[in-house]
């Protein structure tokens, strides 16, 4: 059906409506739409309306305060529909609108996939019918009061597929609720979005730094592995690299699109464990907070999940991670529900797990799912030949974090005396060891920049005090020896200066205070 749609521009007066609403009556026309606006009046009615078109332009033009008359593609209340389908149907979320029964009114395609159902049959029906659980829109049609980002489930039987959800109450000009308005989010997406935003920039296979063999031949086997999906075992000591080596192998994967999510299992207290790796109910114990949380192993599913010093879980969460590994479900703590999950899981430990096992102190049955793909790590002292490698690679990329650009390198003797170090915290302790000296160093990093055993740190950075010094006085002492050192190691008053972070003449104020020896600058 088409229709014939004019704008009227005309003065502001009374009954200029009326009047103009009589004349299309008195012509024949039944209108199916006017909207009226202070100096405006828009009409739509059927083109086969059986009237002259121009005769009535006429009349209307002739009207008194009429100024203008023409035909126009939209009346404003259709525009303004137009506009709103074309965002609703734009946007990826599920939109469901419903009045003060909870009757759905409408709803947009992305709602119509979610539901699996169309709008017209959807139109009508009690949004609880859709869904699995008591909805927080019930509570925001009877009291007017929002909520955000509520967890759901959609009742579609063997379909455990869990949303996420916001709502806003319709409100009437009294303020009274007359519906509501929803959103609905899968919330694999959600977490896909927070973890675009969340995750820490990925590692890659070329951010492995050797040469020497025993490296090569590890990283050729993770090379390997890492295209399936099996379960990776990573042993090795502490500062080996364990992570790096799990990021690689995550971005060598067909998940490298989906979160990595890594979980420090000795940082978190048992108590906490369970709750954040597989999540909670609302109400599950006392601080669990409203609406429940989603655990770890929910956030990485299509993904992989990293547990760190696996050697350090409790028994009873051993149980649940076993649980985890042969059936590829999790239940949340509180809950009797199961929820399938696809995570790729790859753990890593300095820990001796056969001997735990043999102590009872680690399941058998973790250990052998957990133990599919082995992958030893070599500590530093049996590669060597790659602390150069190292060394350089710490002193490029540190000391441009640490604003010494000005650091030429590293000098035999420094070389010798690294190479000659047993490692005990291996690439870790190297790192460290290579920050230190940049921050004592002037243009190259000599032996005596090189503070590795405890004593060497002791005798460097901790200097014996007067136990009877008062704290004023310890400081002061603290100040002068730094200065000294500094003066001795830079070869201007000025760098000297620099490098303390205070002005040439707050330094040379502080020299005259402690009766140091001024350098020519």
């Amino acid at each position: 059906m088409k229709f014939h749609r004019f704008m009227i521009h005309a003065s502001d007066r009374a009954g200029m409506t009326l009047e103009v609403l009589k004349l299309f009556y008195g012509h024949g026309i039944n209108l199916t739409d006017i909207e009226v606006e202070p100096g405006t009046i828009c009409v739509k009615f059927e083109q086969d309306a059986g009237c002259d078109i121009g005769t009535l332009i006429s009349d209307v033009s002739n009207l008194d305060g009429v100024v203008d008359i023409h035909d126009i593609e939209l009346i404003p209340s259709e525009e303004k529909q137009k506009y709103l389908n074309t965002v609703l149907n734009a946007i990826s979320e599920g939109i469901i609108a419903v009045d003060k029964q909870g009757m759905i009114t409408k709803m947009n395609p992305a709602s119509e996939k979610i539901l699996k159902v169309k709008k017209e049959n959807a139109a009508g029906k009690n949004i609880s019918t859709f869904f699995s659980a008591q909805l927080p829109i019930e509570k925001t049609i009877s009291k007017g009061e929002p909520y955000n980002n509520v967890e759901i489930m959609l009742n579609n039987g063997s379909d455990h597929s869990h949303y996420i959800t916001s709502g806003r109450p319709i409100l009437d000009e009294d303020d009274k609720p007359i519906g509501a308005v929803a959103t609905l989010q899968d919330i694999e997406s959600v977490m896909d979005l927070v973890y675009s935003f969340t995750a820490s920039p990925m590692v890659t296979f070329d951010d492995i730094i050797g040469e020497s063999k025993k490296i090569k031949r590890v990283e050729t086997i993770a090379k390997s592995v890492a295209k399936g999906n099996s379960t990776v075992l990573i042993r090795g000591e502490t500062g080996t690299g364990k992570e790096l080596f799990a990021r690689s192998i995550h971005m060598a994967s067909l998940r490298r699109n989906k979160p990595f999510v890594a979980v420090n299992c000795a940082a978190l207290p048992d108590t906490l464990l369970e709750s954040e790796l597989f999540g909670y109910d609302e109400g599950a114990f006392t601080g669990a907070k409203k609406g429940g949380k989603q655990g770890l192993f929910k956030y990485a599913d299509k993904g992989t999940i990293f547990l760190d010093e696996i050697g350090e879980i409790p028994t009873h969460i051993q149980v649940k991670l076993l649980r985890v590994l042969q059936e590829r479900k999790i239940r949340k703590v509180g809950s009797e529900e199961e929820i399938p999950v696809d995570v790729r899981v790859i753990a890593a430990t300095n820990r001796n797990l056969e001997k735990m096992v043999a102590n009872g102190q680690f399941r058998e049955d973790l250990y052998y799912r957990l133990n599919v793909i082995p992958i030893f790590l070599p500590p530093l002292r049996e590669r060597k030949d790659d602390i150069p490698v190292l060394a350089w690679h710490f002193i490029n990329t540190l000391s441009q974090k640490l604003g010494r650009e000005d650091v030429k390198g590293i000098d035999d003797a420094a070389m010798n005396k690294l190479m000659n170090y047993d490692w005990p915290g291996n690439i870790r302790e190297l790192s460290n060891i290579i920050e230190r000296a940049l921050n004592l160093c002037n243009d190259y990093i000599q032996p005596e920049h090189l503070i590795i055993d405890e004593q060497e740190i002791n005798s460097s950075c901790m200097p014996a005090y007067d136990k009877n010094l008062k704290l004023k006085d310890v400081v002061m002492q603290a100040e002068k020896d730094v200065i000294g050192l500094t003066l001795n190691e830079s070869s201007s008053i000025r760098k000297a200066a620099v490098k303390l972070g205070i002005s040439h003449s707050t330094l040379i104020t502080k020299m005259k205070k402690y009766g140091i020896e001024r350098k020519r600058s």
